[in-house]
């Protein structure tokens, strides 16, 4: 089965970029900034409270994207600053690199978006994102238990995603 430009959930996922767990965060918020799922991995500095950094996190993105799509080249309407665009529409970023960290973003046609915050030298995870999202549709969106727009609480998928993100490079 196929859900997001790629292939069936199988059993070989994108090949990680190098060796080792250099994934630090992973983010999944819906169409709305409420914050589905956060997990960690290596994050060695906690300074916001979880609620103030996912407000962060979601203001940056809500940021980051009219930027993207107001400085977007090859548009003629640019629209207004701030106003929000449908997943798809207008120019758009994949990831941001920072002296300590990499940011690496992606979002559904439905408007789910998976940020992965990484080591910074960590190659293009636009694969490994899309294979999340198959992940998060199979054992998630699939689950007769599951209340859209409620938090993330499936122990298959934890299980699934852990396994996949400590293989990333």
């Amino acid at each position: 089965m196929q859900f997001f430009g790629g292939s069936e959930i199988s059993p070989s996922p994108p090949a990680p970029t190098a060796s080792g767990n250099n994934a630090h965060m992973l983010y999944v918020f819906n169409r709305n900034g409420v914050c589905l799922l956060y997990r960690e991995w290596n994050r060695p500095l906690k300074t916001l409270s979880s609620q103030q950094d996912h407000k962060l996190m979601f203001g940056l993105l809500f940021s980051l994207k009219s930027l993207t799509a107001k400085m977007d080249p090859t548009s003629v309407d640019k629209g207004n600053l701030g106003v929000p665009q449908l997943p798809g529409q207008g120019c758009s970023f994949h990831s941001f690199r920072t002296n300590t960290y990499k940011l690496s973003f992606m979002e559904s046609p439905s408007g789910i978006k998976i940020i992965l915050v990484t080591h910074p030298r960590t190659g293009d995870l636009r694969d490994s994102l899309k294979y999340i999202y198959n992940l998060y549709v199979e054992y998630v969106v699939k689950n007769p238990l599951y209340s859209p727009g409620t938090p993330i609480r499936c122990e298959l998928f934890n299980k699934a995603l852990d396994q996949y993100v400590r293989g990333l490079g």
